[in-house]
């Protein structure tokens, strides 16, 4: 007869202790490589749901007729969910970042999402013609990127004549290597700005600068580099140009001579810097207006595409990253 002692500590058949160590160890390790197998099949599954692997290519990338087209399909059909511009809505995340997997890192996996939906989320697929899809999707990626993904048409060829003739661009701008030093370096221009900021620059005094992805400022950032200075020596001398960087006992500019000037403020009988640009916001005008299309052909080419960030699950969007103000 057992006793009630001895019962109370016999471990069930079922239970993996019953077994003897080895057994139990082989088991184990076989658990754990179908767990392992489960974790790999469903990590490559999750592209499949949250909108494929690379896909098909999309047809209307960069056409601005198909983003115009697509703006219009957007605003009727998602602005209720993501918001007007792709920042937001009440039921819909801001879409205006891809680095996130389960709102799209690709055209291809954009267009699955809006065609298919998200199960177990309020995106539910939506009956819209393929074509009209990708148009959605082209406006999107546009929301998305810079300049350098969707230049301006126009000539530019005669845009770059433009910019280093009649326009005066490069009398202050540096590009390639070339120009001015009393203005921000314009050579990844539309590497790092959309190309409806680079028109603003040129055509609006007050103007927004596009964060990462998209996303419009709050607000107009407080202008801090390349304000105009001028400087008055203790013996006479003038000296005009931009503010560089300035403490409590020196001042760096550079000068309109396109040279580096360094004062000790103690020399110094006058400094007045003044918070306004010297950037002309009337390029419209001065320009004919097939002159300035093609000046901004020009300009929205200059630089490289960004590359991608890592695709994430969920979670907000990377951080932004900091942007050159080209309007200086």
């Amino acid at each position: 007869m057992v006793s009630s002692s001895l019962r109370s500590c016999r471990v069930p058949m079922c239970s993996p202790l019953a077994y003897p160590i080895p057994v139990r160890r082989r088991r184990m390790r076989a658990r754990l490589f179908v767990a392992g197998l489960l974790v790999v099949c469903s990590a490559g599954s999750l592209p499949a749901q949250r909108g494929g692997g690379a896909g098909p290519q999309n047809p209307f990338l960069g056409n601005a007729q198909a983003i115009s087209e697509g703006e219009n399909l957007y605003n009727q059909r998602c602005t209720t969910c993501h918001g007007a511009g792709g920042g937001g809505g009440e039921t819909g995340p801001a879409i205006v970042s891809g680095d996130r997997m389960d709102i799209g890192a690709s055209d291809a996996q954009t267009f699955n999402i809006i065609k298919n939906g998200v199960p177990g989320t309020p995106m539910t697929p939506q009956r819209l013609p393929d074509t009209d899809i990708w148009k959605v999707v082209t406006y999107i990626h546009a929301l998305r990127g810079t300049a350098i993904d969707n230049p301006l048409p126009g000539d530019v060829a005669h845009g770059e004549a433009v910019f280093w003739g009649k326009g005066q661009c490069g009398t202050c701008h540096i590009l390639s290597g070339k120009g001015g030093l009393t203005a921000p370096d314009l050579s990844n221009i539309a590497g790092v700005r959309k190309a409806s900021s680079i028109v603003d620059a040129l055509t609006k005094q007050q103007h927004r600068v596009y964060g990462s992805g998209g996303a419009h400022l709050r607000t107009l950032p407080v202008m801090d580099s390349y304000l105009p200075v001028y400087v008055t020596t203790t013996d006479g001398k003038t000296f005009d140009g931009v503010l560089l960087n300035e403490d409590g006992y020196s001042l760096q500019m550079i000068g309109n001579d396109q040279q580096l000037h360094l004062f000790d403020k103690a020399k110094l009988r006058r400094v007045a810097v003044e918070t306004r640009s010297l950037m002309p916001t009337d390029y419209d005008k001065r320009l004919t207006p097939a002159e300035f299309k093609d000046l901004m052909a020009f300009l929205t080419r200059q630089g490289t595409a960004a590359a991608p960030a890592p695709g994430r699950r969920g979670g907000p969007p990377q951080a932004e990253r900091e942007r050159e103000h080209a309007s200086h």
